[in-house]
């Protein structure tokens, strides 16, 4: 295909879409109206399944597959970090040297440590019932464990974050999602249907599904976050590019053989004066 009809592709493609983008801007009620037809129908969606947060119900319940792909998207994008920052064969790890920590830093960290992971955890299980839910939670969850590393230093993160753990807990999330959908439809319904009991309004076990995928997508994003920043650190304090270690000592031999050099120079010079 030449540049030419290439270019009256794009043309023709832009121009109706920019016609279906006008209709569909005329379509909508006017600015400072109290019609808000897809607000009212969420809604009542929402409280038809006893779903509290009406924001948790359109992600897990009416838009759940859309979610799906949200999830999926971290998950190929944590994968893919995890292949590109690998450790290659050129490269070697050192042992990072314990950091020094002021007390107060120390302290603080430790302290807020707990308090920020019970949030995430609260966050997760609240989902349904309150503002946040699982990718909420979940990247609050994650950080809350770093701060280990500015209390103390990164082997004392490292002790706490068994890798290995947390990428499974990472695909188990993903996987989890996906076996929901499809018990929806091994029970009759459509994939992702909400087809569990609703239970009571604005308690932890209403919503039906949405509890169950609300607490996947926690697992999947606290793990997936927990995964990425090790590779990310991993990189930045323990592992060495080939030939880096020898460098440094090459430029300090360097700086330290032409002092000698100079010094010699000097002592020439004042030879030849006297």
């Amino acid at each position: 295909m030449s540049a030419r009809l290439r270019l009256w592709v794009f043309l023709v493609g832009a121009a109706g879409f920019a016609a279906l983008f006008a209709v569909a801007c005329f379509g909508l009620p006017s600015f400072g109206s109290g019609y808000h037809p897809y607000g009212v129908r969420a809604v009542h969606a929402a409280l038809g399944h006893h779903t509290a947060n009406v924001i948790a119900s359109v992600n897990f319940d009416l838009r759940a597959f859309d979610t799906l792909g949200e999830e999926t998207i971290l998950f190929a994008a944590v994968l893919g970090a995890v292949v590109l920052l690998r450790q290659t064969q050129d490269e070697h790890r050192t042992t990072p040297e314990p950091a020094v920590v002021h007390p107060r830093v120390r302290r603080f960290a430790l302290l807020t440590l707990p308090l920020a992971l019970l949030v995430g955890l609260y966050v997760i299980a609240h989902g349904q019932i309150s503002p946040g839910g699982g990718f909420q939670g979940g990247v609050v969850a994650a950080t809350a464990l770093h701060l280990l590393y500015v209390a103390a230093d990164y082997r004392a993160l490292e002790r706490v974050r068994p890798l290995a753990l947390y990428e499974v807990g990472e695909a188990v999330g993903e996987a989890a999602y996906v076996v929901t959908g499809l018990a929806a439809v091994l029970a009759g319904s459509a994939f992702l249907a909400n087809v569990l009991p609703f239970g009571t309004l604005a308690t932890l076990s209403s919503g039906g599904t949405v509890p169950v995928l609300n607490a996947a997508v926690g697992l999947e994003v606290a793990s997936g976050v927990v995964v990425l920043l090790a590779r990310f650190l991993d990189q930045a304090v323990e592992i060495e590019e080939p030939g880096e270690g020898e460098e440094e000592a090459q430029d300090t031999g360097g700086t330290g053989g032409t002092g000698d050099r100079d010094d010699r120079d000097d002592g020439d010079d004042e030879r030849e004066r006297a």
